[in-house]
């Protein structure tokens, strides 16, 4: 490729660069901006909010998430694939030739992708209650009246409501 087509696309993307800039200037310059205290106030639809806005959000959705989103990219790959694997005209035409490789290919994508299901059940991630893990006990030298001795000194600056060092 020569310069000017690098040239068209560089134009292309300043001019839209450009646009957004100018469009968003321009909206915000037009916006009345006049915070007060009623504005900036917080409310879920129309009414004062009641309790905590911070919810405990389970972490396990996330890799549940996760895998559901690996296997959507793999089923983009695959449907492709399949398209032109199932062309006929297209397998007579190059003498079998790529039909092998392109099964070997894929079979080893997919066997890829099982693998790592396999992990992650195998690991426990796809169990939505998880068991409940036992501590190990550790013997050690230190003894137990020191132990009580530092939780005694360090309980006094420890702020009982949050269980936060102060």
């Amino acid at each position: 490729m020569n310069g000017e087509a690098y040239l068209g696309i560089l134009t292309f993307l300043g001019t839209g660069g450009l646009f957004l800039f100018l469009t968003f200037s321009i909206s915000k310059a037009l916006r009345p901006d006049q915070p007060d205290p009623e504005k900036l106030s917080i409310y879920e639809c129309g009414e004062e909010a009641v309790g905590n806005g911070q919810i405990s959000f389970n972490s396990r959705f996330f890799v549940i998430a996760l895998i559901f989103v690996l296997f959507e990219i793999e089923l983009i790959f695959l449907f492709p694939w399949a398209v032109v694997f199932s062309d006929s005209k297209m397998i007579v035409e190059n003498g079998n030739v790529w039909t092998g490789l392109a099964l070997v290919e894929m079979l080893a994508f997919v066997f890829i992708l099982f693998i790592g299901l396999i992990y992650a059940w195998a690991k426990g991630h796809l169990d939505w209650i998880k068991p409940l893990t036992i501590p190990t006990k550790i013997d050690n030298t230190i003894p137990e009246e020191l132990y009580k001795d530092f939780n005694i000194k360090y309980s006094e600056s420890i702020n009982k409501e949050n269980n936060i060092l102060v």
